[in-house]
């Protein structure tokens, strides 16, 4: 009967413990779905028949008539925001009580590759953000340059192999060894040919930095359950030897010193010469509420994951973005000989080569590449996490330190009240300034605030570049086996992905 007794008291308590949190919406008067013990809202995702965006776009159209919609992840309050002007208070104007990501499930405790800008979160984020951002100035870009167009020729000349009728391609798997050969060449200063070689090394990191197995998807959702408990489990221990073994022996090989190559290693090593991170703190304040000064070394360790998140989100980012910009071009061929012409135009001005000018005088195919983020962001939807106790303007609505917020990047940008049409693929909208003055606030394919992508510029530079080069060449059209609209991928993570890749026609233009 004692054995009997505790085994009802352990399973009373552990159901206790998961559901502790549940009333949190409900005494606030948010409307939310109901959710289920330990799991809170997110089954579809752990089962991975939904990604996050997907179940972000699912509540942001199941309750059209709110501001904020609650849900939990695990126990964990979360806030989905519809509101545009809501929007910009937390990304923007009230940046202070949300400059954490949120991504990382224990505050102090992170594992070493996410110790990056994109993951880490306080002080660390700050002074990172603070030292990197000199590297990515229009002059270091500049200098980037010709390791894009030597890719890009790469692209044209090694990649796309048809007969003059045409042949079958996938454009995702193409781009994304465009952008892995040149997110490698600039990131590691590696020449790793992904375009010329199947079995490149480097792509298939990429591949394995994406793939979550079902090990990787329930430690993590164990830690999410029990942040504490599990704080020290890795969720990217398949991959931590590889890339610190490959950027350790990159840097060693240069005695951890610049080599004038003017990769990213390069500007990380420059970087750590310049000595300690010093900074005010956003995370601790002296007896007036002044911030503390604090200061950091920039370890070969957090080296290390600056060079692994620059490597991952450059080139899978830009691989999801420029195949849709194509898919979508091959489906409206009017727009496609629009952006073709645009194309010609400037590289005639330039001995038909490409160049930095160049690239940022094509003007139409910019606002073709931005429509296809409008439609299909890479990332889907937004994290920020409360670092104070706040309360929501012209609402009685406070939410306490921890709470997570989501936004709906992709339910966003197609939603008829903020662009018109959404699902025609129209890159007109984006030769005039947007009509709605909210759509401004909406329209975040790079994030906005002080926690935008440092690498925006770059991002668009590499994918501009190859999108140029791919149309200069050939016309890409729909191929028998290509969907319209491609089905996303539900067990995305981060960054969305498509079923089945992205099957296209590529035709070779005549000269």
């Amino acid at each position: 009967m004692l054995a009997l007794a505790l085994i009802v008291v352990g399973v009373v308590a552990l159901y206790l413990y998961g559901t502790r949190t549940f009333k949190y919406w409900e005494k606030r008067g948010i409307k939310h779905d109901k959710p289920i013990p330990f799991f809170g809202n997110r089954w579809s995702i752990y089962s991975r028949t939904k990604s996050i965006t997907q179940l972000a776009v699912e509540l942001y159209w199941k309750y059209p008539k709110e501001r904020l919609v609650g849900f939990y992840r695990t126990t964990v309050p979360e806030l989905v925001i519809r509101d545009p002007k809501l929007v910009k208070q937390i990304l923007v104007t009230d940046f202070s009580f949300f400059n954490r990501r949120g991504l990382n499930t224990h505050k102090s405790v992170v594992e070493p590759l996410l110790k990056n800008l994109f993951f880490v979160d306080g002080d660390v984020w700050k002074l990172l953000r603070q030292r990197i951002t000199p590297a990515f100035t229009s002059g270091k870009l500049k200098a980037m340059f010709p390791l894009i167009v030597e890719r890009a020729e790469r692209l044209q000349n090694n990649a796309i192999k048809v007969p003059p009728t045409g042949g079958v391609l996938d454009a995702r798997e193409i781009m994304a060894r465009y952008t892995t050969d040149f997110i490698g060449a600039v990131g590691f200063g590696l020449d790793s040919d992904s375009l010329s070689d199947e079995n490149s090394a480097f792509r298939k990191l990429g591949i394995k930095i994406f793939q979550f197995d079902v090990n990787q998807i329930v430690r993590q959702m164990l830690k999410e359950m029990f942040p504490e408990t599990l704080k020290h489990v890795n969720v990217l221990n398949k991959i931590e030897s590889d890339v610190f073994g490959i950027v350790r022996s990159i840097m060693q090989k240069r005695n951890y010193k610049p080599c004038g190559r003017n990769d990213f290693i390069d500007l990380l090593l420059e970087c750590r010469n310049k000595g300690k991170m010093v900074g005010e703190s956003i995370e601790l304040t002296k007896p007036d509420g002044t911030p503390e000064q604090i200061s950091i070394e920039l370890s070969e360790a957090l080296m290390v994951a600056q060079v692994f998140v620059f490597f991952a989100a450059g080139f899978e980012t830009s691989a999801s973005s420029t195949s849709y910009t194509l898919h979508e071009l091959a489906h409206h061929p009017d727009v496609q000989r629009k952006a073709q012409e645009d194309i010609d135009r400037v590289l005639a001005k330039y001995d038909n080569k490409l160049c930095y000018d160049a690239i940022n005088e094509m003007n139409y195919l910019r606002c073709a590449f931005k429509e296809g983020l409008r439609m299909f962001p890479s990332l889907g939807y937004l994290m920020r996490k409360c670092a104070h106790k706040y309360t929501f303007p012209d609402m009685d609505l406070t939410i306490d330190e921890g709470v997570t917020i989501v936004i709906p990047v992709q339910a966003l940008h197609n939603d008829p009240q903020y662009f018109e049409d959404p699902e025609d693929f129209r890159p007109e909208r984006f030769l005039t300034d947007f009509i709605n003055p909210l759509t401004k606030d909406i329209y975040l394919p790079f994030g906005e605030g002080p926690r935008a992508c440092i690498g925006e510029r770059l991002g668009l530079m590499q994918s501009l570049a190859g999108l140029a080069a791919v149309l200069s060449r050939y016309t890409v059209e729909p191929a028998p086996n290509t969907p319209h609209p491609p089905t996303v991928d539900p067990t995305s993570n981060v960054v969305q992905s498509v079923i089945g890749g992205v099957p296209l026609l590529f035709r070779p233009r005549s000269k």
